[in-house]
Formats: C-alpha cells, structure tokens, sequence
C-alpha cells in the first residue's frame, strides 16, 4: 500500500476505484460490513437512474455519453450525502465527463477517501479469463474483455493515481485488504 496524501479527519465516504476485474464491489462490501456502513454500488445507482438492467444495454439502447453522464450525476449524488458510506465506482466512473473534477473536489475538501485497486494488467487478465465474458458489460475499445485490458490500463493508470489517497498493488485475500483498508481509513483521524 503506498498513501498519497493525510487527512485531518476521517473523510464522510471510501471509495474504490480500479479497472474491471480489480475487486471493487467485492472488497466495497466486506469493508461496508465491517464498518457497519452502507454500500454502494455505483454502477446500480446509474443503471437504476437510466431505467435500464445492465451497461450493456445502456450503450446500445442510449449511448456511452448518457450512460457517462448519468454515472457522473450519481457520482455526486452519493458523495453529497451527509452519512458515511462505502462506494465501489464504476471501472470508468472517473473518466465520466466531470467525474473527476468532482472527485477532485471531494477530497479537497476531505469528504472523500478514495483507493485506488491498481492490479498489473496480466493479474486483471488472469481474473477476467477465469470468468465468461459478461455480455451485461461492453467491450471499451471494440476487443473482448480480455484482450483490452492492458490498453484501458495505459489510459487510465496516471488518473486513477492521481486521484488517488490510497494505492493498493498487491492483494492479499479480500477479508485482509478490506481490514486493512478500513484501518488505514479510521487511522486518517488520528
């Protein structure tokens, strides 16, 4: 774990960001259990906002930007929140439109603590191949899932460690990441 910046208080909301396959979902919850706060799934908030099932379906029946300007919209809805909470963003959420000025924003003003999930691009290959393709989550680049992922990591690898607080580039088990996480978190108050 590498932290980027100390905060004088405990930020509001945690947020993980990462490419697809990094483990944001899964670590966003067992840290939201352990902490007893609520998780978000920014993904379902935009899909829900959309009125549509997966972000397969947003792209073709609505288009990518709308689809990126309703995840930038839910973005901001959650972070505004008065009550803290876990939220796993989107791979893309911070290549929305905006999204990262707003995360930006946020951690200026110490209301979010963001961890960055940042795993080598043959590591996320290796998750994704073990699981089928997901026809509910659509190609980035026009390759498959697998194929694309060393390209997504290239483009968004310098964002993702900017808006950075936290960078984790090895991962234990998810139970240890998220314990370890969580401390890092409350330890921002101290």
């Amino acid at each position: 774990m590498t932290e980027h910046s100390p905060h004088a208080a405990v930020p509001t909301h945690l947020l993980l960001l990462g490419l697809r396959g990094s483990g944001k979902s899964t670590l966003a919850r067992i840290i939201a259990r352990l902490a007893d706060l609520p998780f978000i799934d920014l993904d379902e908030h935009t899909l829900r906002d959309l009125g549509v099932s997966t972000v397969a379906q947003a792209w073709e029946t609505l288009g990518e930007p709308a689809f990126r300007a309703a995840e930038t919209t839910a973005l901001a809805r959650a972070i505004s929140a008065p009550d803290p909470s876990v939220i796993a963003l989107g791979g893309g959420t911070p290549t929305a439109p905006g999204a990262a000025d707003i995360l930006r924003e946020a951690r200026a003003r110490h209301s979010v603590f963001l961890i960055y999930l940042r795993l080598d691009p043959d590591t996320l290959r290796e998750r994704l191949a073990s699981q089928p393709d997901d026809p509910n989550r659509p190609a980035l680049t026009g390759a498959g899932a697998h194929d694309e992922i060393r390209q997504i990591f290239n483009q968004r690898d310098h964002l993702y460690r900017d808006l950075a607080d936290l960078i984790i580039e090895r991962a234990t088990t998810p139970e240890q990441d998220a314990s370890n996480i969580l401390s890092v978190w409350r330890s921002q108050a101290q």
